[in-house]
């Protein structure tokens, strides 16, 4: 499959591994408009891709994903109102993209994973991050809710008492701390991360790969029909919180580099 079309985001083969990469490293690779759009394809275009049996997720530069791009934010608290019912679409489709693919997703968190970034990569198959990397998910800072997959998998991953700690606080965890509470597969130091990385890739490729489809598929039937309860319950509060005092506030207080002040409206 040819994927000139994309923009946002680069490919590049080895043997039957086909690595997809964020590539807005300057804003550390944070989801914009345009970006949301692509990973909403990309999953299925992958999963149909001739070419390649396993796939890697990763970002350019220094981190995976900041998650959000902090400019729809802006727009979303002066009013300037972005169709969330689309972004909501786009949301639905990223998440069963990565849950639907019958190609073994291997997130490379090469950097810190925050708000949406951190639940792709949580979403994905195996997560294999560098040592220094941190993962969180936010959104409460922002006034928000974490209804865009971060609620449905952190307490998966790790119980509902651990994850609800961090959704509830949106403090950040490091990957050698996520590694022994089980949020990820594998924490590597930095400089052994890409060689960790294409050993475990190359021992799947060589694999029975109708046996390894089958198999995720199969694990996954859980976690598709616990999305397809929770999802819509998610988006749609996290689309209501756009409207509170709390998240213009939240908006506010970053461009002014100040402490929020929440109200609670």
């Amino acid at each position: 499959m040819n994927f000139d079309h994309y923009e946002m985001l680069s490919f590049s083969r080895d043997g039957r591994v086909l690595t997809i990469t964020m590539n807005r490293p300057e804003l550390l690779n944070a989801v914009n408009h345009a970006l949301h759009e692509e990973m909403a394809r990309v999953f299925f275009d992958a999963a149909d891709d001739t070419e390649s049996d396993v796939i890697v997720l990763t970002g350019e530069g220094k981190a995976f994903s900041a998650g959000g791009d902090f400019d729809w934010l802006e727009k979303q608290a002066r009013g300037e109102r972005v169709p969330f019912v689309h972004e909501a679409k786009s949301m639905r489709r990223i998440v069963m993209g990565l849950l639907d693919c019958a190609k073994p997703v291997i997130a490379k968190v090469n950097g810190d994973a925050m708000g949406f970034g951190a639940s792709i990569a949580l979403l994905c198959d195996i997560i294999i991050a560098a040592d220094h990397a941190r993962f969180a998910d936010p959104h409460v800072k922002l006034g928000l809710v974490a209804g865009d997959g971060g609620a449905l998998i952190w307490p998966q991953l790790i119980g509902f008492a651990k994850a609800k700690h961090y959704l509830l606080t949106g403090e950040p965890i490091g990957a050698v701390e996520a590694e022994r509470c089980n949020l990820i597969n594998f924490a590597v130091p930095a400089d052994e991360l890409d060689a960790f990385v294409d050993k475990y890739t190359a021992k799947l490729a060589r694999g029975a790969q109708t046996a390894i489809r089958y198999t995720k598929s199969v694990t996954n039937i859980a976690l598709r029909q616990l999305f397809s309860s929770v999802f819509e319950a998610g988006v749609a509060y996290e689309g209501l919180a756009t409207y509170t005092a709390d998240f213009g506030e939240a908006v506010h207080s970053m461009l002014e580099k100040r402490r929020p002040e929440f109200t609670g409206k």
